[in-house]
C-alpha cells in the first residue's frame, strides 16, 4: 500500500511536524510505503510529485488550516482521508479507518 499524506497546522510549527512523524511511523509499521509533505513555517516541505499522488492508495490530509496548491489532488478525492493533525498524532490508526 502506498501512503502519502499533507500535514499542516495553524502555526505551522509543532503539530505539522509530529503529525507527519504519526503518518510516518504508523505506515512503517505496517509496512507500507509512505511520503509526506509538511506545510509549515518554513513553507512546503518533502513536496508531493504527480506521479506520488496520482499512485497513492490513501492520501490523508491532516490539517487545522488549507492545503497549499490543492489542485494537484483533482480527481483523487475518494483517496483522501481527512483529519486534524492533533487526531492523527493521538491516534495515527485513524488514518486507516476509511
Amino acid at each position: 500500500m502506498k501512503v502519502i499524506g499533507i500535514t499542516s497546522c495553524a502555526t505551522g510549527i509543532a503539530h505539522t511536524y509530529m503529525a507527519a512523524d504519526a503518518i510516518e511511523n504508523i505506515c512503517k509499521e505496517r509496512g507500507y510505503e509512505c511520503k509526506v509533505e509538511r506545510q509549515g513555517a518554513l513553507g512546503i516541505e518533502n513536496k508531493l510529485k504527480a506521479r506520488e499522488i496520482k499512485e497513492a492508495d490513501l492520501i490523508v490530509f491532516a490539517n487545522d488550516v488549507g492545503i497549499s496548491k490543492a489542485e494537484r489532488f483533482k480527481g483523487s478525492e475518494d483517496k483522501i482521508f481527512q483529519t486534524k493533525p492533533h487526531d492523527v498524532i493521538k491516534n495515527p490508526a485513524i488514518i486507516f479507518n476509511k
